[in-house]
């Protein structure tokens, strides 16, 4: 398998994921201002223009990082990433992949900002963290009482959680109200798949402010 990524965005939940999974793959760091990779135009790979996209042994291209995430989670053995298929576990995943994509994920994503694709400016950083706290707030109260989202373990949205606290702490948002997600920050960042895939990945990547 192959990852299109570009350093600390949403590509960071999949390339932990793979990570975790011992799995053979191999990563491919996309320019998000040219929309370049080292193949030549990544909007010919992948038409919607960001990352992470996927592509698997049998050369197709998978998209949309909840998505990649599943599929990941499937191509391994035993350590229910991704529960089976049908159980209560899989749809408590499946809720919740969605829930960070939708609600979480989409709403970091700032109308005013500048080039990058976080909130960079006073205004737009104000603008975000009204809109995503009453949703961080939901997901810390559900953390009260255990570690990881689902089953107590962690699976494949504990990783793309963690894309969310780690924004937080990139953007300079207090954890005083979510002292729940502060430690699963934490307990995330003891992991060696997660310290492996920061420093594979280096400094986070931003668009250059245009005008």
């Amino acid at each position: 398998m192959k990852l299109f990524y570009a350093s600390g965005s949403s590509s960071m939940a999949p390339h932990i994921l793979l990570e975790e999974s011992g799995m053979s793959y191999s990563l491919e760091k996309v320019n998000l201002d040219t929309k370049t990779w080292n193949g030549g135009d990544y909007n010919l790979l992948n038409p919607k223009s960001y990352v992470p996209a996927l592509k698997t042994d049998k050369n197709s291209v998978l998209t949309e990082c909840a998505v990649i995430l599943e599929y990941i989670g499937e191509q391994t053995n035993g350590n229910q990433f991704i529960e089976e298929y049908g159980s209560r576990g899989y749809w408590e995943q499946r809720m919740w992949l969605n829930y960070i994509a939708t609600e979480l994920h989409k709403n970091f994503i700032s109308p005013f900002r500048k080039g990058n694709w976080l909130p960079n400016t006073d205004d737009s950083k104000k603008f975000v963290y009204n809109r995503v706290l009453p949703r961080l707030k939901f997901v810390d109260n559900v953390l009260k009482q255990q570690e990881y989202l689902v089953n107590n373990k962690f699976s494949a949205p504990d990783a793309y959680l963690f894309v969310i606290t780690n924004w937080i702490k990139r953007l300079g948002y207090s954890f005083d109200d979510f002292k729940n997600l502060q430690r699963f920050d934490s307990k995330m960042r003891e992991r060696t798949a997660v310290q492996r895939v920061l420093e594979q990945e280096g400094k986070a990547h931003t668009l250059q402010e245009k005008g």
